[in-house]
């Protein structure tokens, strides 16, 4: 018998039009794993089983009759809580929004995938207002790996990585300001992708202004180029979204990797230590790479870390997220938060400049590089999950998130496409990720390498399974 939870989404779809199954079967799995996992994983903040089932219901009356609704009629999904979803409160992980408000209108991202028919199960689990890269909150606590419960799932879509790796819905939409939908996906062994900044329309605006993508989760990188075709095209919303794409992502998949020039950077240049395990996997993934008919190079980009920058960048968007919070729901607020909002505070408009320009200058760099090579390979994690509850590894010496996740942030200043893909375990059985990096606006790039590894079996599907599961 077919497990329903461990299809992907364009599986599911091919199942509805043979009449194989249908949206409320499907359904019906996706939220009896969403409430078997719950219990040791925390993946979701609210679920929301007699709306999806109705949903369900509609769409396998459309299929029915030979009348889907769009690209995705009948496909359960779930969405990160930090995107707006009619009628379900949007509390950002924080205990200091309130839940009685309006909620009466969607995020564009959401609004698409509603036009096309998805079926919502449920909200995911963020830190509070996804400030940190894992996910654990005054208001959620700790979301957990799905491959280990005492470690962390990543963050801050730790939520959406660990209820797409354990099958509560094969698509989820997450946010991305530094990492927060490469770190748990790297963490969680799943498929992710920050697309190009403005490919993804995002509404309301982010705090943390244009370094917050919105991005897909997903069980491998044809399902997310499918539900890119949903999401990534314009919203009269967002002022900065660019123009729909000049055709499917989902055609051009098949293009493989034979003739692009590929850069590998295996530690940046000596900047980052890299766990062997993780390095391992990582090489051999690019050997294959070669195999396919890349042309790899080992060459690594000029990238002097930009790190101070990021953090002026990123907390004064802290600062700016809770400017209006009284000192009462400043006391409801995570300490780690709390910390960086108020030196975000104290940064003056010239700094906030000074680091607009290390942004612009590296964006410049990246620019140039791209000149020479389409692809840029990087581990997307050096390390694999450590212990849940902990904002860095315990005897690290980081102060900070951003300690750990050299590979990731930069790219959300650059506002280049990148992604995870899966490409192995430690000997632990947790997950190892490989980063992929192209040039602005080449997102079909990242999606077209990341089919070929899971084509050529490097990457993989498989879910793991928690113990109670």
């Amino acid at each position: 018998m077919t497990e329903l939870t461990e299809l992907t989404a364009a599986r599911l779809l091919d199942g509805y039009r043979k009449g194989e199954w249908g949206p409320v079967e499907a359904t019906r799995a996706a939220l009896e794993r969403a409430e078997a996992i719950q219990p040791e994983v925390n993946a979701f903040v609210r679920l929301t089983a007699e709306e999806a089932l109705e949903q369900a219901r509609e769409s396998e009356e459309r299929w029915r009759r030979g009348e889907p609704r769009g690209l995705l009629d009948g496909v359960p999904v779930t969405v990160k809580d930090i995107l707006l979803q009619r009628g379900a409160p949007t509390l950002r992980g924080s205990r200091a929004v309130d839940p009685a408000g309006r909620w009466d209108e969607d995020a564009p991202s959401v609004a698409r995938l509603r036009e096309h028919g998805a079926v919502f199960i449920g909200k995911t689990t963020t830190p509070e207002f996804g400030w940190k890269g894992v996910t654990d909150s005054p208001l959620s606590g700790i979301t957990r790996n799905p491959c280990d419960p005492s470690r962390t799932a990543g963050g801050s879509s730790g939520g959406s990585a660990a209820a797409v790796a354990l099958g509560a819905g094969p698509l989820s939409l997450g946010t991305d300001g530094g990492g927060s939908v490469r770190i748990p996906a790297s963490f969680c062994g799943i498929f992710a992708l920050k697309p190009t900044y403005g490919r993804v329309p995002l509404y309301p605006a982010s705090a943390f202004g244009t370094l917050a993508h919105v991005g897909p989760m997903t069980r491998d990188a044809a399902d997310a180029a499918l539900l890119m075709d949903v999401i990534g095209h314009p919203d009269s919303r967002d002022w900065s979204a660019l123009s729909a794409p000049a055709g499917p992502y989902t055609d051009g998949l098949a293009g493989g990797v034979r003739g692009l020039r590929v850069a590998y950077s295996p530690s940046l240049g000596g900047q980052v230590a890299v766990q062997p395990a993780v390095a391992r996997a990582v090489r051999q993934a690019v050997e294959r790479l070669a195999e396919l008919g890349a042309y790899v190079t080992e060459a690594d980009p000029d990238l002097t870390d930009p790190v101070e920058a990021f953090h002026t960048l990123w907390f004064s968007g802290a600062a700016r997220v809770t400017q209006h919070l009284g000192p009462h729901q400043r006391e409801l607020l995570d300490p780690g938060l709390r910390e960086i909002c108020a030196r975000g505070a104290r940064y003056s408009a010239l700094e906030y400049l000074a680091a607009v320009d290390v942004r612009m200058d590296l964006g410049r760099r990246m620019g140039r590089f791209h000149d020479t090579y389409d692809l840029l390979v990087t581990p997307t994690m050096p390390l694999t999950a450590f212990e849940a509850g902990a904002e860095v590894p315990k005897g690290s010496g980081h102060r900070r998130w951003t300690g750990w996740t050299p590979f990731t942030y930069p790219f959300n200043m650059t506002q280049q496409p990148a992604a995870s893909v899966p490409v192995g375990a430690d000997a632990d059985g947790l997950p190892i990720g490989l980063q992929l990096v192209a040039a602005r606006h080449r997102d079909d790039l990242v999606l077209r390498a990341a089919h070929a590894l899971y084509e050529a079996g490097v990457a993989s599907a498989g879910r793991p399974r928690p113990s109670g599961s």
